[in-house]
């Protein structure tokens, strides 16, 4: 048993990270400002966007999108009901009914043929959910969308990384939502982007982002005179700040640097777990490249129960998280939508198995062995 215990998710933060966020603490300017411009600037590029907005987070992401698609009080949105609940809040929130579909067994991605089944006159959006850093199947769900005139919006919270069919998650729809929550990917602690080829999507998350303001209105203590802002309507607050920026800036600089320690310790666990009574990830798929944010497996239930599997993995001091429940069994959406069991077959198998095990590119070759080995233990005894 290891003497320490190993934090699920914990980010790899370095010391460019640390200076920055001190020098920006040294600025005096450490709300939204230059610093989360030049970030803002720099997702973009990476991901080769038209524009982006930071954020907050990816709950902001998502109903701001949401909102600028025009997604109001009578619109159904279609998501995975495998998800985590902001996927689904931010659709009430504006008003409209999220519409919950299957996710595939394997993949554990949104069902394109139930989001067929799915869609009425009242449907406004889709939302997909790049579960666990896999691109869901985007060629059909954009042809779906095209025809019946449905925006798309990509909940790519786990997805900074991936592609499908050469193209970056977020760029494919017509709104990509990014988290930068202290056990992604990429860490600003809380934070969140939205990227878009839109201009008019993107201006008006921008104002909707800071309580409605005119543009730029961050800029109204700078050095160059105070300016004066317009409410032109009622937003919200969702801006990023720039001591979050900092962090980004440096970690976005190593995104792909770590995506490849992820990917080795994917390895490692994909070569050392098999065999025991257990479903590893599916492979990934050709065309594709995989974000390495989780590492999900499915329990067998029969040799030991998701849950007590859970509680020995923390008796061997290694933290574990599951990926997800499936919200229409959650009361909130139990009671709103009148879902029950035996809905959605192959999300509530998931949601019944599934266990995530530390992936991160923090974890030495020690903390990964002691996973192995804490498994191993587990289905041994």
């Amino acid at each position: 048993m290891r003497d320490n215990f190993l934090v699920f998710g914990a980010p790899s933060i370095e010391q460019p990270e640390i200076d920055e966020v001190v020098a920006t603490l040294k600025s005096g300017w450490i709300g939204t400002g230059p610093k989360t411009h030049r970030f803002q600037d720099a997702f973009r590029s990476y991901k080769g966007a038209g524009y982006a907005v930071a954020l907050s987070s990816c709950t902001a992401a998502l109903h701001l999108a949401l909102k600028v698609v025009g997604v109001g009080a009578g619109d159904e949105v279609i998501i995975p009901t495998m998800t985590f609940a902001a996927t689904a809040n931010t659709v009430v929130h504006c008003g409209a009914t999220p519409v919950f579909a299957d996710c595939g067994k394997d993949t554990q991605n949104i069902d394109v043929a139930d989001i067929k089944r799915k869609i009425t006159k009242k449907t406004k959006a889709i939302v997909v959910v790049h579960m666990a850093g896999r691109p869901c199947d985007m060629g059909p769900i954009m042809a779906l969308a095209k025809k019946h005139k449905i925006k798309v919006i990509e909940d790519a919270a786990h997805a900074i990384e991936t592609e499908y069919k050469g193209k970056k998650a977020g760029t494919i729809g017509d709104i990509g939502c990014f988290s930068f929550y202290v056990t992604k990917n990429l860490v600003t602690a809380e934070g969140g982007m939205a990227i878009t080829d839109n201009k008019k999507y993107a201006d008006r998350m921008r104002t909707l982002s800071l309580h409605g303001m005119s543009a730029d209105a961050w800029k109204r203590y700078g050095d160059d005179g105070y300016k004066h802002y317009d409410i032109v309507e009622a937003g919200y607050k969702y801006n990023m700040t720039d001591i979050q920026a900092s962090l980004g800036i440096h970690q976005l600089a190593r995104v792909e640097e770590n995506r490849k320690k992820r990917e080795k310790i994917w390895r490692t666990y994909m070569r050392e777990l098999a065999g025991l009574p257990l479903t590893l990830p599916a492979e990934v798929s050709a065309g594709t490249r995989h974000a390495y944010h989780l590492f999900t497996i499915s329990i067998d239930t029969k040799v030991i129960g998701r849950d007590e599997f859970l509680n020995q993995m923390t008796k061997r001091n290694i933290g574990t998280g599951v990926h997800f429940r499936a919200l229409h069994l959650e009361p909130f959406y139990k009671k709103l939508l009148k879902h029950k069991r035996g809905d959605f077959p192959n999300a509530e198998r998931v949601s019944s198995r599934t266990v995530s095990i530390p992936l991160s590119a923090k974890l030495s070759k020690t903390d990964v062995q002691d996973v192995i080995d804490a498994i191993r233990d587990i289905f041994k005894k």
